[in-house]
């Protein structure tokens, strides 16, 4: 087992040190532009982390229509079942307990995904690039261009999960009770019904604490330090239990960084909402709320 790859994020100073001279550690570019879903390969095929294999929000960290197995969540980025997942990363040339970091273009956002869904199935040694590709560059960090250089399949193999995943009903059924405390990730105005642009239905999940995910970083794009992070996740719960935590967002995507902040802050690991406001608002029966 890697156990020298430090947990939850790394620093661009000591990735190129262990590119540079071990041990072995697997790089993935997880770039990606909502609004143009070609944009993030582009970017990767511009300059990337030499060795790093890019990876895409919608075609590889999404479940899709031809999966042998049922999406393990609903919404707009509904994640793939576990083992369908697990066949990818294989197929991507990933080995079992194999060092693995993350990064991106969009302040940790997409890159948080592909560090979930590995804890989720049971790989532990995964560590996010503190800062992304602007932190990376900014420290000096070699470039490479065009597309990665094929590989041969990985021995990965699903694991015990290392993070909880809830559905909705599990959600529904826990509404409005002190054991569970929703946390939104979305911008305000979405969060509050002023706006929203992707979703059919405008508001939140009735109860739901708002906090933007952008709220997590400094301006430099790393990550706040974990006393300032603790004090403010301290004040939004307002003597709620850390514990209860459920984080959500849109669509299962933004609301990792506040998974990934928490856990920084020494306050747990709480479950994701995948699903998240797309599949609530979608679903028959479920209540919606606004505050504007």
């Amino acid at each position: 087992m890697t156990t020298d790859l430090p947990f939850p994020l790394i620093d661009a100073a000591t990735l190129r040190e262990r590119l540079a001279h071990g041990p072995t550690t697997r790089v993935f570019d997880c770039s990606f532009d909502l609004a143009d879903p070609t944009a993030g390969r582009a970017q990767y095929r511009a300059g990337h982390i030499p060795g790093a294999r890019y990876v895409h929000l919608d075609d590889d960290l999404s479940a899709r229509a031809d999966d042998e197995a049922p999406a393990a969540s609903g919404g707009r980025h509904p994640l793939p079942a576990r083992e369908v997942f697990a066949r990818r990363l294989r197929a991507w040339g990933l080995n079992r307990d194999e060092a693995v970091v993350v990064y991106d273009r969009q302040g940790g956002m997409v890159c948080g995904r592909l560090w979930w869904m590995l804890r989720w199935c049971g790989h532990a040694p995964v560590a996010v690039l503190d800062g992304g590709w602007a932190a990376w560059v900014a420290a000096g960090g070699a470039v490479e261009t065009g597309d990665a250089a094929p590989t041969t399949a990985g021995d990965f193999a699903l694991g015990p999960e290392l993070v909880a995943l809830r559905r909705a009903d599990e959600v529904a059924a826990a509404l409005g009770t002190p054991g569970q405390t929703l946390i939104d990730a979305r911008a305000t105005p979405r969060h509050r019904g002023e706006v929203e642009p992707l979703d059919p239905v405008a508001g939140h999940i009735p109860g739901a604490l708002n906090r933007p995910f952008t709220e997590n970083f400094d301006a430099d794009g790393r990550y706040k330090a974990p006393d300032r992070l603790r004090a403010e996740f301290d004040a939004l719960l307002a003597g709620r239990d850390p514990a209860t935590v459920v984080h959500h967002c849109g669509s299962g995507v933004s609301a990792v960084p506040n998974v990934l902040a928490m856990t920084i802050a020494g306050l747990g690991t709480p479950p994701l909402f995948a699903g998240s406001w797309s599949e609530w608002c979608n679903t028959p029966g479920l209540p919606c709320a606004r505050s504007c």
